[in-house]
Formats: C-alpha cells, sequence, structure tokens
C-alpha cells in the first residue's frame, strides 16, 4: 500500500511540475511580444496577468528561494507583499510612460544576471529592441525579471532598476 501511495504522491507532483504557469509563453520573445502588445492598448489587466500572481510565487517560486531557508525568518507573504507592491508601482509608472505606444518588437535581451533557483531561472534586467511609429530603432525597458519554468517565460516582476 505504502509502495502505491508514493507512486500515486510522484504521479502528482509529476503532472503539477509539467503543466505550464497560467498565461506563461513558449519562449522570452514570446513574451515580449505579448507585453508589447498590452502596452500598446493600455491593457493593465493583461500585463497583471503575464507576471507571476500570489499563488504561483508561493508555490513555484518562494520554495526556493534562498530567503525561504528558516534561518532567515522571512515569511512568504511579507516577500510576496513587497514586491508585488514594487511591482505594480513600476507597472504603473510604465503604463504613463509608454502606454499607447505603437512598438515593433524587435529583440530582447538581458542585461542582469541569470540565476537558477532549482526548477526554474529568473532572467534580469530585460531590455526590448524595438521599432517606434516612426521607424527607429531602440530599447526600452517595460519589465525588470523574467521566469522560466518548465520551458515557459513568464514576468517576474515588473521592476525597473536604473
Amino acid at each position: 500500500m505504502r509502495f502505491f501511495l508514493s507512486l500515486l504522491a510522484a504521479i502528482i507532483v509529476s503532472s503539477c511540475e509539467s503543466e505550464p504557469l497560467a498565461n506563461s509563453h513558449e519562449s522570452a520573445d514570446a513574451l515580449a511580444r505579448a507585453v508589447v502588445t498590452a502596452i500598446e492598448t493600455r491593457d493593465a489587466d493583461a500585463l497583471r496577468a503575464l507576471a507571476l500572481n500570489k499563488e504561483e510565487f508561493t508555490e513555484h517560486v518562494w520554495p526556493e528561494l534562498p530567503a525561504a531557508r528558516p534561518e532567515r525568518n522571512l515569511s512568504v507573504n511579507f516577500v510576496w507583499g513587497d514586491l508585488h507592491q514594487k511591482s505594480n508601482a513600476s507597472l504603473r509608472e510604465t503604463l504613463t510612460t509608454h502606454g499607447g505606444s505603437k512598438f515593433e518588437f524587435v529583440g530582447i535581451a538581458f542585461l542582469g544576471d541569470t540565476t537558477t533557483y532549482g526548477s526554474y531561472r529568473v532572467h534580469r534586467e530585460g531590455e526590448l529592441t524595438v521599432k517606434d511609429s516612426n521607424g527607429v530603432v531602440r530599447q526600452v525597458r517595460l519589465f525588470g525579471s523574467m521566469m522560466e519554468k518548465n520551458g515557459r517565460c513568464k514576468v517576474f516582476s515588473y521592476v525597473i532598476d536604473d
């Protein structure tokens, strides 16, 4: 009986790990295109959906972060609350600055470090190359970091550190 319960638990864990995060994309380019589209239409709800939510942070991110170690004495609610508040503030600023802009996506680069945390990676300082409505190619920062898990990409945070 114990063997079957262990096998069932492994199957459940395996199926949970293989399910993609909601509103994630198959590549950094695809995610960046979705962000550009939502910026153009000023769709704050779509932009929030492209980023981690509390449940995803709690289940997929938190257990593997160094901040989750018991000796750090930090709660998931505290860390999520701080990240979420800063991300929302940055998103509002980005929408104020770039909302309604007609950008044609050209490419994406990550200027910061990429860190692996167990089952996922975080790519920092995302910089998009876009062509604006005048045909001028330029770089813009529309989000701060991106998470990659199981071959799928999602905005980790809209916090842009300059």
